[in-house]
Order: structure tokens, then C-alpha cells, then sequence
């Protein structure tokens, strides 16, 4: 009893303030079902490296002294020394996608280019508000709606709000359903909102399949030689799934590996939600600044759709734009629900989806020119 009071004793007010934080993601994550992979180790990773004298964080072995303990190891190896788990997740990401859609329809490219819009709005303002160079740059990436590649980035940029960040990233990933279309309604009329777009997708042959990413890949090094990481995992993880001789292999990489990464990497990061760090004025600004990257992003797409409407015979309905951030699949049926909301005959999933695995696509690129820049 006498250690349960010394303990109880010891937890400071803003060790509190992150029990509540932790709380409140496992209960985004079970009860409101927002990316509970990543929500769910990331809020129970905040109470655990937050316990007092936490043998998460290090460990006194008699003999030995003081080691460092199994969250601070795994952030250091997986994270800090190497990037590896966000790199591996981008495998399994990658085996997951899709690029069918986009291929049939490849003016669906511009939109996520488009979309990226608000990272770089959102640095000039983060460094307008005194935040360091290098921090603003890992700032305005979360405008990506890519949890990975915020996490890689503000990593290799040694930031000092890598905690904030990915909390900040994967928070607006799993909030989607309910900001974009606040965002999308923002600067677009009902009418614009019932433009029906007719989908004839055209014939994508393997061959096309199997050469994109690897083609894909080969422009990024060239363009931005900083994000070849990024794009390469992504694209080695689509050739597998496209190759059609490792089947097994593909299965795998989108369930296991990516389901593995995913789970050690929510609690890994919480080594960077260390209260003495975290509960600051800086990460209430940085969860505001999130929040307006990932919105002007949305805006952008938008934005840039109806730009493409003046010169366009055939209407694109603008909400295919904000769907040219990386959050995939969620930004992509987000569209599909209010195109039917609309008018319950305007489906525009197939269209959303191209936009959105061009997201995916455009924010490790994005992330990779942050990185050549800023570096």
C-alpha cells in the first residue's frame, strides 16, 4: 500500500491532463470506430509511458542499473535510428491500393497534386507563429492526411513535436467523415454538389499495371530524390500486389505486416507523448494548425476542381477534388455518401477513388520535397 500511495503521489497534473488524452482516444477508437488500429495503442501508449517512474520508459535491473525500457527501445530502433516502421507500413499500404481507377481516368493526377495545397499555406503560417523552420515544415505535412508519412517526416527533421504531430495526423485521418464535408460545403453550392459525372473506365492492361509503379517510382527519385523511400515502399508494396506471382506474399503484406507495423507503431510513438513535452501552448497550436492544413487541403482540391470546370466540356462535381488528399479509402467514400445525399443516382465512388490513391501517391511526394527543402 505504501508504494500505490508514493505512486499516486507522484503523478502531476499534466500526467492527468494525458490519462484524459489517452481516454479520449481509445474512446474515438471503440466507440466511434475512428481508425482504432492506431487510435486505440496510441491513447492506452499515452497512459502507459505516463505512469510514474514507468518501467515503459526505463527499467533499474539489479547488476545492470538503469536500461531503457520496451517503448523507448522501440522508438529509438524503429523510429529515430532507422524510419523503418513507417517505411514497412508503406509496404503494406501500398499492397492494398488499387490504381486501376486512376490509371482509367489519369487527369484524376491533378487532384492530388491540388490537394497538398494547405501543407504549404501551413507552413508559412506555423513559421509565422514562431514556430522553428524545420518544426513548421513537420507541422504543415499533417495537411497530407498521411499519419506515416507525418511521422517520418517530423522525424527526419528532428523535430520537437513529433508527439503532437502524429497525434494531430491520425486524429484528422479518423475525423474525416465528419471535417471534410464541413470543408467541402464551405465553397461549394448545391448545385455544384449534384454535377453527375458518368464513369467509363477504360481498359488498364497488366503490363500498365505492373510498369506503373515502377515507373512511378523512378520520376519521384528524379523530381524529389528525398522521397524515394516514401514512393518506393509504396510502389515495391503495389508491384507485389499487381505482379500476380506473389499472391501469397501480397495477402500478406496488406494484413499481417500492415496490421504488425500499424500496432507497434501506435504504441511506439507514444514514447513522444511524454507529459512534461506534450501538454504545452505548442501542441494546442499544432493540433490548430492540423486542423487548418488538412482543411485547406480539402478546400484546395475543391478549389482547383472548379478552376478545371471553366475549361472542361464534360463537368467535374468538385467534391472529387477534396478527395485528392491521402486518407484512403475514407476521403473517397466520404464523396460517394454526399454525391448520394444530393441526388441518390450521382455515383462518384470510382471517381473519389482515383483522386484518392492519387493522394496517396502525392503526399509521399509532398513529404519527400519538404524534405529536400528543409533538410
Amino acid at each position: 500500500m505504501e508504494f500505490l500511495w508514493e505512486g499516486v503521489a507522484a503523478i502531476t497534473a499534466k500526467q492527468v491532463v494525458m490519462y484524459v488524452i489517452g481516454g479520449l482516444l481509445i474512446w474515438l477508437a471503440i466507440k466511434k470506430d475512428y481508425e482504432p488500429a492506431l487510435l486505440l495503442p496510441m491513447g492506452f501508449g499515452a497512459i502507459l509511458v505516463n505512469l510514474p517512474m514507468s518501467g515503459a520508459l526505463n527499467q533499474t535491473v539489479t547488476g545492470v542499473g538503469e536500461v531503457k525500457g520496451i517503448v523507448q527501445w522501440l522508438f529509438e530502433v524503429g523510429i529515430e535510428a532507422s524510419e523503418a516502421m513507417p517505411l514497412l507500413l508503406f509496404i503494406g499500404i501500398g499492397a492494398m491500393i488499387d490504381f486501376g481507377p486512376l490509371l482509367s481516368n489519369p487527369k484524376m493526377f491533378l487532384f492530388g497534386a491540388a490537394a497538398q495545397f494547405g501543407i504549404f499555406v501551413t507552413i508559412v503560417l506555423a513559421t509565422l507563429l514562431g514556430f522553428d523552420l524545420r518544426d513548421a515544415a513537420s507541422i504543415g505535412i499533417i495537411g497530407a492526411a498521411d499519419g506515416p508519412t507525418s511521422i517520418l517526416v517530423s522525424q527526419a527533421l528532428k523535430s520537437s513535436y513529433i508527439g503532437p504531430i502524429a497525434v494531430a495526423a491520425y486524429s484528422y485521418m479518423a475525423l474525416v467523415p465528419i471535417i471534410q464535408p464541413l470543408a467541402i460545403k464551405l465553397v461549394t453550392t448545391k448545385k455544384e454538389r449534384q454535377i453527375r459525372m458518368s464513369y467509363r473506365p477504360a481498359s488498364v492492361t497488366k503490363t500498365t499495371r505492373i510498369l506503373f509503379p515502377i515507373i512511378a517510382t523512378m520520376i519521384a527519385g528524379l523530381i524529389a530524390p528525398a522521397s524515394v523511400s516514401l514512393v518506393g515502399f509504396l510502389m515495391f508494396g503495389n508491384l507485389i500486389r499487381e505482379c500476380g506471382v506473389l499472391a501469397r506474399l501480397s495477402e500478406t503484406a496488406q494484413n499481417t505486416l500492415a496490421n504488425l507495423i500499424t500496432l507497434l507503431l501506435g504504441l511506439t510513438i507514444s514514447f513522444s507523448m511524454i507529459a512534461e513535452k506534450f501538454v504545452s501552448v505548442e501542441t494546442l497550436l499544432i493540433m490548430g494548425l492540423g486542423l487548418f492544413a488538412f482543411v485547406f487541403d480539402s478546400i484546395g482540391g475543391v478549389l482547383f476542381a472548379k478552376l478545371m470546370n471553366l475549361f472542361l466540356k464534360e463537368k467535374v462535381n468538385p467534391m472529387v477534388g477534396a478527395a485528392g488528399i491521402s486518407a484512403f479509402p475514407m476521403s473517397a467514400r466520404v464523396i460517394e455518401k454526399m454525391g448520394i445525399a444530393e441526388d441518390n443516382q450521382n455515383h462518384l465512388l470510382m471517381h473519389a477513388v482515383g483522386a484518392n490513391v492519387s493522394g496517396q501517391v502525392a503526399s509521399a511526394l509532398a513529404g519527400g520535397i519538404v524534405l529536400r527543402f528543409f533538410m
